[in-house]
């Protein structure tokens, strides 16, 4: 690992504030073969992600800067834009090393390329990542609504190549902000004109996954049964409700927040409830007996360390990226007897509920509900069912069988566009965008 790499992302806007660098990029050359760095000070950079086997995919480029005003790193992830431009949301979040802020985003934003391929968005996948404790106060209403509007700018800058929106750490009022500086964004408040909050629609959609593992499995539907919910914040918590209304006998949850644990309370007077505050990274809930096991939180949840302690037989949540090693980690779920819904097959509602913000929001959108109904083939419910039955077939896993079908699709150019956000990227590139012009 290069000495950049090892950095925290506090010493890394330090480095590059000594260097005189405000922004940079690493793009990928589909000629060449090699990640293009913008500067020499951070070619140790590019030449790392060409030596990533995990999480680097010949991703179309990552854009950092450090906003000018607040301090900030931020940045927006690229994996591939054959389908339209990159979308998915900009999280706000506390790494310790500059390696595992670009993990994050990378992995991010390939979760998002096949999220937006299986649910048949026109949309390419892309993640916005800023790291919390470089800047302004964020605590600050003032100077959070300044880092936010920065980010916009920051958007405004890049062309279009990639749409942000609402993800961990990040609030409606947030996405208000960005709005106000870029027309490259979605999830922006109803008043302004947008679908808000995608935390609610994500949820429906876990429930459908979670429904169609239960009918694979013979097990039923959720009527009676018992959900352990790593996480009752923004989804979890509206999971919680819908799992109620499904007749779901207890939930157990689990969160870092005392005061979450009061407001499900609140949501569910009545229910059997068994929640309990854990420390960040806590992952005890897993080893609790249940039917379905849901994180929501944090992703690189399921490995070696947590996978033995699983005691529940289906696993379906939100969080992203859920498997630490998705090389790995699918096989020792299957190993154990436990069924592993993948989370960007079943966690597409957030994004399908703003991504069409551009073409204007209904109050009962047909296209959207129809992804949580039983009649079109490529529902969350339906090609879950199809994803299990073929995993079933052929021995490889769901998660496997997902990719495939992801990957697949994800190649398929725009009908209008083509490959738009390539080109948009290699002209960036050949710009002055690298010394913020």
């Amino acid at each position: 690992m290069t000495d950049i790499a090892r950095m925290s992302p506090r010493e890394l806007c330090a480095f590059l504030k000594d260097k005189k660098i405000q922004r940079f990029f690493l793009v990928w050359n589909e000629e060449t073969r090699r990640v293009e760095a913008s500067q020499r000070e951070v070619e140790p950079l590019a030449r790392l992600l060409e030596q990533d086997r995990r999480d680097f995919d010949r991703h179309e480029g990552v854009f950092v800067q450090v906003a000018p005003e607040t301090g900030t790193l931020q940045g927006a992830f690229v994996h591939r834009t054959c389908r339209g431009q990159a979308a998915g949301g900009v999280r706000f979040w506390t790494y310790d090393t500059v390696l595992d802020y670009l993990r994050d985003g990378l992995r991010l934003a390939k979760g998002m390329t096949q999220k937006n391929a299986l649910a048949g968005l026109w949309w390419g996948g892309g993640k916005g990542v800023m790291a919390r404790g470089t800047g302004a106060d964020s605590c600050v209403p003032a100077l959070r609504r300044r880092v936010y509007e920065e980010y916009g700018e920051f958007m405004s800058s890049l062309r279009g190549c990639y749409v942000t929106a609402e993800d961990v750490g990040t609030s409606v009022e947030d996405m208000a902000a960005i709005f106000s500086r870029t027309r490259f964004t979605t999830c922006i408040p109803e008043h302004l004109g947008g679908s808000g909050n995608p935390s609610v629609p994500t949820a429906r959609g876990v429930v459908r996954g979670m429904e169609a593992a239960l009918h694979h499995l013979g097990m039923g539907t959720l009527l009676g049964k018992t959900v352990a919910l790593q996480g009752i914040g923004h989804v979890g918590a509206p999971l919680a409700v819908f799992l109620r209304d499904k007749g779901v006998a207890r939930i157990i949850g689990s969160d870092v927040d005392p005061a979450r644990a009061d407001e499900l309370r609140h949501l569910l007077p009545g229910a059997d409830l068994d929640i309990r505050i854990v420390e960040r990274g806590d992952c005890s809930l897993f080893a609790e007996p249940a039917d379905i096991l849901s994180p929501n939180a944090t992703g690189a949840v399921l490995g070696p360390a947590t996978i033995p302690s699983i005691a529940a037989r289906v696993v379906c949540g939100a969080a992203n990226n859920q498997l630490e090693n998705p090389e790995r980690d699918d096989r020792l779920l299957e190993e154990r007897g436990i069924l592993y819904l993948p989370d960007f097959l079943v966690n597409r509602m957030g994004i399908v509920n703003c991504a069409d913000e551009q073409s204007g929001c209904l109050e009962h959108d047909p296209g959207f509900e129809r992804h949580l109904g039983d009649e079109w083939e490529n529902s969350v419910f339906n090609l879950s069912l199809e994803v299990l039955a073929e995993a079933q077939k052929s021995g490889r896993t769901p998660h496997r069988v997902a990719v495939e079908i992801a990957d697949r699709r994800s190649f398929e150019l725009n009908p209008i566009f083509g490959h738009r956000g390539a080109a948009i990227i290699r002209d960036l590139a050949r710009s002055d965008w690298a010394r913020g012009q």
